[in-house]
């Protein structure tokens, strides 16, 4: 048996002021063929669990690119186009395959190409043919098209919201991949369109109630896999929006019976799935109120997880204007003033202008004077078991708050983008992050409270006013009832 894995991913705003190109790329995570690291990343977790099988069960592995950008604008069709061809010369070159395995995000939009994950899929279909299986994971803040559902044989989406099962989702791709390929199954993709944006963690109810049952429903009657993709709602794309897909083992009437019944479950959530959303002034008051830290507080579309920069200074002037203590914040994204003050060094108080340097919408930049606490060389902050960089990065202190500066864009994961910077993050009453949701999972573990800030900027958080110009079917909460033919029918 012979299986081919590699992994192109990234999230695009196409709202963004960003642009991604080649760059983004290899700053974030590029490994060539052979090269991929023993411990998983987000996307390309797929690597690892291939290695694994492949030394136990003796099959022969082909190993591709694998590389991720940081979320951002749009792909450049160059860099697009390169990272494409790389991978299927790859694929051309390992021929003749059994499978073929990928690591995806879903939501990568290029210039001239608003599916880049179908147009890959599709150049894979026709360069191996019908017979050989395709299976690729993805992040379920994607878009699923048909043209990825005609190429593909599986597609597996992460369950979690933050998505701390990308190695359980790996996992499952890549046994029903060689259970095709073995004969075991005969993989049958249905999918229903929930027609409706919507932010849906999966921490709390209704989500968590709704995942825990997709899970229990796997493994019954046939049903081989149940994904949610909640969809992107920062991307001007046809298919923006939830979707529920069904993996069957040749059973189309019961995936499509499946899908259709859970997505309308999915769809009754609509207005329901938020945490409650705080402004700048509430955030930080019910912040201060609190006895005991720290306090948490997420800024939650400044999040460069969502394409963003990543260098408001709302928050963080406010909290400067109220004098407020023992606040750190992680992190503002400003490669130059990272880098006036690695030419200081450590201990330097100087003038420093930093943060808002990207938007008119996201806060002026800062003026103040700080003291330089920590600089570290190409830092990294954990997500699971994966290193996530955020590139050369100072800890700066004004008065009584601290806030890290990076200069490879992350949103945050971990405590320990505070403490490798030289900042205790139990030692602070308040921590501000800028994430939606995966710095849950880890921070929740020394948080006393854990607030959402909602503070307009440059994230398109409201499908209402987003301005959407490629949707081509209706769509909650632009139209009330979205279904309605449904139930005229």
């Amino acid at each position: 048996m012979r299986i081919f894995c590699a992994s192109v991913a990234t999230e695009t705003n196409t709202f963004s002021p960003l642009k991604t190109d080649m760059t983004d790329f290899t700053e974030s995570f590029y490994a060539a063929p052979g090269d991929h690291p023993d411990t998983p990343t987000l996307c390309s977790a797929v690597f690892p669990v291939c290695r694994r099988r492949s030394g136990e069960e003796g099959w022969t592995l082909i190993e591709g690119t694998a590389t991720w950008a940081e979320p951002g604008g749009l792909v450049n069709r160059a860099t697009w186009e390169h990272l494409r061809d790389e991978i299927l010369q790859q694929l051309s070159a390992a021929l003749p395959l059994d499978a073929v395995i990928l690591g995806l995000h879903g939501a990568m939009v290029a210039q001239d190409y608003d599916d880049c994950e179908g147009d890959l899929l599709s150049q894979i279909r026709e360069i191996v043919g019908p017979d050989v299986v395709i299976g690729a994971t993805l992040d379920p803040h994607s878009h699923l098209t048909k043209r990825r559902l005609d190429a593909a044989n599986i597609l597996i989406a992460f369950k979690e919201f933050p998505h701390t099962d990308f190695v359980d989702c790996a996992e499952a791709c890549v046994n029903l991949t060689l259970r095709a390929v073995r004969g075991e199954i005969r993989p049958h993709l249905s999918a229903f369109d929930c027609r409706m944006i919507e932010v849906m963690p999966t921490n709390h109810d209704p989500m968590r109630g709704f995942v825990d049952r997709i899970k229990a429903r796997e493994g019954q009657d046939s049903v081989l896999s149940v994904s949610v993709i909640h969809g992107f709602m920062a991307a001007d794309v046809p298919d923006v929006g939830a979707h529920l897909l069904v993996i069957t083992d040749n059973q189309a009437s019961v995936g499509s019976r499946l899908a259709e019944d859970l997505g309308m479950q999915l769809f009754g959530f609509r207005g329901r799935t938020k945490p409650q959303l705080l402004s700048a002034g509430e955030a930080l008051d019910q912040a201060e109120a609190n006895p005991k830290g720290p306090v948490v507080i997420a800024d939650i579309w400044d999040n460069p997880g969502g394409g963003v920069p990543g260098d408001s200074t709302i928050l963080t002037r406010l909290a400067l204007e109220r004098k407020m203590k023992s606040l750190a914040v992680g992190t503002i994204w400003d490669p130059m003033a990272v880098r006036l003050c690695m030419s200081a060094g450590e201990g330097i108080r100087m003038p420093l202008r930093f943060g808002g340097k990207t938007s008119a919408t996201a806060g002026a930049p800062i003026d103040a004077e700080v003291e330089v606490v920590k600089l570290v060389r190409d830092a990294e902050q954990r997500f699971g078991d994966s290193r996530v960089p955020l590139g050369d990065a100072a800890a700066i202190r004004i008065g009584g708050i601290e806030a890290v500066l990076n200069t490879v864009r992350s949103q945050a994961f971990s405590p320990d983008l505070f403490s490798n910077l030289g900042i205790d993050p139990t030692a602070r009453k308040i921590l501000i992050v800028k994430s939606t949701n995966h710095f849950r999972g880890a921070f929740e573990t020394i948080a006393t409270d854990i607030l959402y800030a909602s503070i307009d900027g440059l994230y398109p958080n409201d499908p209402l006013t987003n301005g959407y110009t490629k949707l081509t079917r209706p769509v909650w909460p632009i139209v009330k009832n979205p279904h309605a033919e449904r139930e005229t029918a």
